[in-house]
């Protein structure tokens, strides 16, 4: 890298030009724009994300501050308030989506044969949402609860990296399984779900694609036996059988067997109940496969903590997708960089070193490759490390 770049121009350039224009063409993103381009709006949102900006005015105070160092960040006009708030409540909010999804493209491929802890040839995925509380005074349009707001993004995430594959932003009071009708689903892929997607008419979808599912039953599951497996208890598996619905409607949705896991965690000592329709599939490694799950919500957790989608820059829908699908930019632009640089540190630490080196000329691998620097974490970041 030229030492005489900032780190947050370095940063930048791992970011396709000639693909971005792409995503601002096909969107209609500059119609009408004389100055305040579409990338100096992403440049904007995105040192926002860095460096924890509260507020547009936090954002604009901060980088007027900077004097005649915005050249060397790559904006080519000086960011105003009114300006960066008109941008994101006119530019439609797909752009920065087409643009994320190029991302995580990218980023799919570089993480492909990423160890997650279990050795399969096929992807895996866990699908779930959170809930993104808003005031309902401030977004009426995101009425969730009778006194509360709320915007619920669902995640479809590879756990080959933990980037996330699908994301969807649907107003709060959408149930989560009717995500499950928006998924172009892989074959051969294995889908973690919560008991929340407990659908036998959608689950018998993933079956015919043909893909696997693995889920909880609920207390109130109605199933028969047809056949048991011999287990190994001390493994912490109860059972291994094969099964059909009883109920007559969940039978009209599901006809086909299902195989039910019992497994005791030894830690816990909780039971947990596992259906799925993979057969082949050891019982120990369809348990281990469903902890895997917690990585989406890892994935939420560091989300929220680490990138600004709890306070938003505007009140209308289209900006707050617009900050939302620039947070998940931003974090897998971070994942990229990490991958190519071949990084050690965490994803988390990176973040850290950014939000204060940004203005920086010194080469950004020297920056984050220093090893006289040694990595302290709490017991909160060590539960929220997703890149080790």
């Amino acid at each position: 890298m030229n030492s005489g770049r900032t780190i947050f121009a370095q940063l930048m350039e791992h970011v396709s030009h000639y693909e971005f224009q792409k995503c601002v063409q096909r969107h209609a993103g500059e119609h009408k724009v004389q100055t305040f381009s579409c990338w100096d709006q992403y440049l904007c949102l995105a040192f926002a994300q860095l460096t924890y900006r509260e507020s547009l005015r936090d954002i604009e105070t901060c980088l007027r501050a900077t004097g005649d160092k915005l050249y060397h960040l790559g904006f080519r006009s000086r960011p105003s308030r009114n300006t960066l708030a008109n941008a994101n409540k006119v530019r439609p909010w797909p752009l920065w989506a087409d643009f994320a999804q190029g991302l995580i493209a990218q980023a799919r491929r570089l993480y492909a044969h990423e160890d997650f802890g279990i050795e399969l040839e096929q992807s895996v995925y866990a699908l779930d949402a959170t809930l993104i509380d808003l005031c309902l005074s401030l977004f009426p349009w995101a009425a969730f609860r009778r006194h509360k707001g709320a915007v619920k993004v669902h995640t479809l995430l590879d756990l080959r990296g933990s980037i996330p594959s699908v994301v969807i932003i649907t107003p709060g009071k959408i149930h989560e399984v009717n995500i499950l009708d928006q998924l172009i689903l892989e074959a051969g892929a294995i889908y973690l779900l919560d008991r929340g997607y407990l659908d036998f008419a959608r689950l018998r979808t993933i079956h015919q694609a043909p893909a696997f599912f693995v889920t909880r039953a609920k207390h109130n599951t109605q199933l028969r036996r047809l056949y048991s497996q011999p287990v190994d208890k001390t493994t912490g598996v109860q059972c291994d059988q094969r099964v059909v619905l009883k109920g007559f409607y969940a039978r009209k949705h599901y006809p086909d067997q299902l195989r039910r896991i019992a497994y005791r965690d030894p830690q816990t000592q909780q039971r947990l109940i596992f259906l799925t329709n993979n057969f082949s599939l050891p019982a120990l490694t369809i348990a281990r496969l469903y902890k895997c799950r917690w990585q989406v919500e890892l994935f939420f957790k560091w989300l929220k903590q680490h990138l600004r989608i709890k306070k938003f820059y505007g009140t209308t829908p289209n900006a707050v997708k617009t900050q939302i699908w620039i947070a998940i930019s931003v974090y897998v632009l971070v994942a990229i960089l990490k991958k190519r640089l071949h990084l050690e540190r965490s994803l988390y630490t990176i973040l850290q070193i950014l939000s204060v080196t940004l203005f920086e000329k010194t080469p950004i691998l020297q920056a984050l490759a220093q090893d006289s620097i040694k990595e302290q974490h709490d017991e909160t970041c060590k539960q929220l490390v997703l890149f080790d």
